[in-house]
């Protein structure tokens, strides 16, 4: 987490940025948690420590998190924005619970590879992608 927060950190002075006692209590707590959350998610928790951090603050400090490259946004089906810590050898996908909204990722060598030779048929330079399957978890499957 250390190195996140100095890439946090070399990031805002790069954009003329201070790095405030506000964002580092943001981030560390993003970087904890270390699944998916909204804004308003991750206000919650840190707003029952710290009062004087504001939502505009915690959303503001995802958008920059999400620009350094140390998040990115995902929006689901219920259109709200979630926020994931993003590392480059921490490629994975997603299975949506279309019910209770579960998010569980999974990695799959298998479909990548895969994924990549259909890529190359079509003579397609990919950059990046994201794959999310839709439909109802083990709990939920069974009332669906």
């Amino acid at each position: 987490m250390k190195e996140k927060k100095q890439r946090l950190k070399s990031f805002l002075k790069e954009k003329g940025m201070k790095a405030t006692r506000q964002r580092d209590i943001i981030a560390s707590e993003f970087l904890e948690i270390g699944e998916h959350v909204t804004a308003e998610e991750l206000y919650k928790k840190i707003s029952t420590k710290y009062s004087d951090i504001g939502f505009t603050t915690v959303y503001r400090t995802l958008k920059l998190l999400n620009k350094s490259g140390l998040a990115t946004e995902r929006v689901f089906a219920d259109n709200l924005t979630r926020y994931e810590p993003l590392s480059s050898e921490d490629h994975h996908d997603h299975l949506i619970c279309m019910k209770c909204g579960s998010i569980t990722e999974f990695k799959d060598l298998k479909i990548e590879r895969l994924q990549e030779r259909v890529a190359d048929e079509f003579g397609f330079l990919t950059v990046s992608h994201k794959m999310e399957l839709y439909g109802y978890c083990a709990k939920c499957k069974d009332n669906a």
